[in-house]
């Protein structure tokens, strides 16, 4: 090979090395921004946003309402969200689907809590006053296909718009009884120790349909995850990282979450004992959120958008 064809051949490679070194590069995406729900769908981010403080690739914000997070969803304004489980569908039906499921971050949560000694099984809820706030959303559905597959039907439930409401019913009612989330169960515990725990609902949804409940997921724009496949794979392995830190250093987490204004750090340790944080991914997040979402469309096809989502949801998942 004469002297010309070499310079050619080694131009050749070293174009070919930076063709590959920039394919390499569009498929990673700095400023990725993702926003979190005030509550345990964030608990199990705070490591991972505490790592990322430094290098700047992920952008976190929490929010307190669900209502903050559909638009920046429906906008494009957002590539990753944490969300309750049904709303994930009722976004893929109502954005000619255009959101995939990453996983489910967060399974039961909810809690039947009293202050006197009165419930000890779901059938010793017939006659009572159940105080709860979540009508229309995951709160509802599940408490009302426990109460169906229980055959309980004379029960009172009176809702109220916020979980401080609840509260506030329940301690002006001494026979009462009031569904609650975690961490909220944990903040009016340490403001009143008469009230506790009297039924784990994760536990009774287990026990009827075999899979647990799931509450929330973690989401993101289908767009995003097509076009920067290596970025969604780093998001999940640095998020799962996070979850087993969170799931085995609890004062750690603890402290963590009380910095990120999530709730305080004293209630956090309490909380994280009763809060199933995970991140189930793959042919097992589908099969639990199919699972989950079918029971809601039976129900109530309105309380998952209509129609229950295609494989193409499922991030994942083999078909």
């Amino acid at each position: 090979m004469n002297r010309f064809k070499k310079i050619i051949v080694t131009s050749l490679l070293a174009l070919s090395s930076v063709a590959c070194t920039v394919s390499k590069l569009e498929v990673q995406k700095e400023n990725v921004k993702v926003v979190s729900l005030k509550g345990p769908t964030s608990m199990g981010l705070v490591k991972f946003m505490k790592d990322s403080e430094q290098e700047k690739k992920y952008q976190f914000k929490i929010v307190s309402s669900v209502d903050e997070v559909t638009p920046l969803i429906a906008k494009g304004e957002v590539d990753i969200a944490t969300v309750p489980a049904n709303l994930s569908s009722v976004l893929y039906n109502n954005t000619k689907k255009s959101v995939k499921v990453l996983g489910i971050n967060t399974l039961g949560v909810l809690y039947l809590v009293e202050t006197g000694n009165q419930l000890k099984q779901l059938s010793d809820l017939k006659g009572k006053t159940i105080y709860a706030s979540g009508k229309g959303a995951t709160p509802e559905y599940s408490l009302r296909y426990l109460l169906e597959k229980n055959g309980i039907r004379d029960v009172r439930i009176e809702w109220k718009s916020e979980h401080a409401e609840v509260v506030q019913a329940l301690a002006r009612d001494s026979k009462g009884i009031a569904l609650l989330p975690e961490p909220f169960v944990s903040v009016v515990s340490t403001k009143n120790p008469k009230i506790h725990v009297a039924l784990d609902l994760n536990k009774e949804w287990e026990k009827i349909t075999g899979s647990p409940l799931v509450t929330g997921v973690v989401i993101a724009r289908k767009e995003f995850v097509e076009k920067y496949p290596d970025t969604v794979k780093d998001f999940l392995m640095k998020y799962e990282k996070s979850v087993s830190f969170v799931n085995s250093h609890g004062e750690e987490a603890a402290k963590l979450i009380g910095q990120y204004d999530i709730v305080k750090e004293s209630i956090a340790k309490k909380a994280l004992l009763n809060c199933p944080i995970t991140l189930v991914q793959g042919n097992a997040l589908k099969t639990q959120l199919a699972n989950y979402l079918d029971i809601l469309n039976r129900q109530n096809p309105k309380a998952i958008g209509g129609a229950l989502p295609g494989d193409d949801f499922y991030y994942g998942a083999q078909k």
